[in-house]
């Protein structure tokens, strides 16, 4: 289990090399929702996405041997350009395994940060499959997006910032996919102040996590037709325990919900988010009665979305 300890070394380690976001706030969200939200814009983040907390935590902590030899990864996007931008900086190179279905702008982040990108089929399979390959092809080392104790770890310095900065927080509502930022957040929050509630909002169209938290062992997508490309990945086997333990709930949204809350922050706030973060205030929009008259911390996770394929 990650500890608070953990993520306080992994804030030090990665400090030199990230953004300390800052933490919005919009009044006509907040008279629309009966709650006061406060806003972690982690789309303001180097490489668009809060990814880079946890990548550069786990390549500072590989061995130069280990960056000669290559670093591997899957990715939908965010992590590989993460990735890539960290290992670039200690004069590694990067290989990342992406679907075929990845945004365009996320393809072009990837390589503009120095990564190597390997094709695969959409699906967790092809990707595991792909990247086995290439491990044993080249003896990379592999740094996973999420199911990695060293990412986990970077993760929860969001959370960790947020509190810093909103120390009487009721709430804080997290993205849930592969689980690394939401099982960082909890390890950060909870040891931090256990009476903040901490909650998951994911897509009704890839809701592994929240069948998996019900059901009390992990269970596959049985769909990831969802348009937060950033959440299509399966519950990881070291962040599902942490959530199991920790999470006060999860919400799934649909996709019209989803949409709809990306362009209302679009619209509000005047900032570009994706639609894999806009699913925080979603859940707020879709679950008022549970959050009214709370502080409730947002993290907007990233913010590297297809300009010319706008969802509305």
């Amino acid at each position: 289990m990650v500890t608070l300890i953990d993520i306080q070394h992994a804030y030090d380690r990665i400090r030199p090399y990230i953004h300390r976001t800052p933490v919005l706030t919009n009044r006509s969200l907040n008279d629309l929702t009966g709650a006061e939200l406060f806003l972690k814009c982690e789309n303001f983040q180097r490489s668009g996405s809060f990814k880079i907390r946890g990548a550069t935590n786990a390549v500072e902590l590989l061995s130069q041997d280990e960056i000669d030899r290559g670093v591997a990864t899957t990715s939908s996007g965010n992590h590989g350009a993460a990735l890539s931008m960290a290992v670039a900086r200690r004069g590694g190179s990067v290989t990342v395994v992406m679907p075929q279905n990845t945004p365009i702008i996320k393809v072009e982040n990837v390589k503009r940060n120095g990564g190597n990108i390997v094709w695969c089929e959409p699906n967790l399979s092809s990707r595991e499959k792909t990247l086995g390959e290439l491990v044993n092809l080249n003896d990379a080392v592999v740094v996973h997006p999420y199911n990695d104790e060293r990412i986990v770890a970077g993760q929860g310095t969001a959370a960790m910032e947020l509190l810093e900065d909103q120390p009487d927080l009721d709430c804080i509502v997290s993205p849930l996919s592969g689980g690394g930022l939401l099982s960082g957040t909890l390890c950060s929050v909870k040891n931090l102040n256990n009476q903040v509630r901490v909650i998951g909002a994911e897509p009704m169209e890839a809701d592994d996590a929240f069948r998996s938290w019900k059901l009390g062992k992990i269970v596959p997508n049985k769909t990831t037709d969802t348009i937060c490309d950033g959440l299509r990945a399966q519950i990881g086997t070291i962040t599902f325990p942490i959530i199991q333990e920790y999470v006060d709930d999860i919400i799934t949204v649909s996709e019209n919900d989803i949409i709809a809350a990306m362009r209302m922050i679009w619209e509000r706030l005047k900032i570009i988010i994706e639609p894999s973060c806009s699913i925080t205030l979603a859940a707020v929009l879709n679950q008022k009665t549970i959050f009214k008259d709370s502080k409730v911390g947002l993290i907007l996770s990233g913010g590297n979305v297809d300009l010319d394929q706008l969802p509305w």
